[in-house]
């Protein structure tokens, strides 16, 4: 995983008593995503340097907020999951067979 990927910025979708999105769910940005995000108030395309974001393209890995990517997958626009860089904490949100249908291959 990109380094930047995740809350701590660490590659990983660690979370903790900081992370309040609970940045959990690893998945792969589509342009479908990205412009869902943008109209739901979270522009995850746009750079911003002050915090050394570069912003996001489709096909990047990013640990989204748990919240987001259940509001995407009932809007039909969820992106992919990479199961094994997802949070394990994720679980308590989102059953695992839903996960399991919206996994990378």
């Amino acid at each position: 995983m990109d380094p930047m990927t995740g809350y701590f910025r660490d590659g990983y979708c660690h979370t903790g008593g900081g992370d309040q999105g609970i940045h959990t769910v690893c998945a792969v940005m589509t342009e479908e995503f990205l412009e869902f995000s943008r109209q739901m108030g979270n522009d995850l395309s746009t750079p911003v340097p002050q915090y050394q974001f570069p912003g996001l393209t489709a096909g990047d890995r990013w640990c989204l907020c748990v919240e987001r990517w259940v509001e995407a997958h009932e809007a039909g626009r969820a992106p992919k999951v990479i199961l094994e860089a997802t949070h394990a904490s994720t679980l308590e949100f989102v059953d695992l067979e839903v996960l399991q249908a919206h996994a990378c291959a």
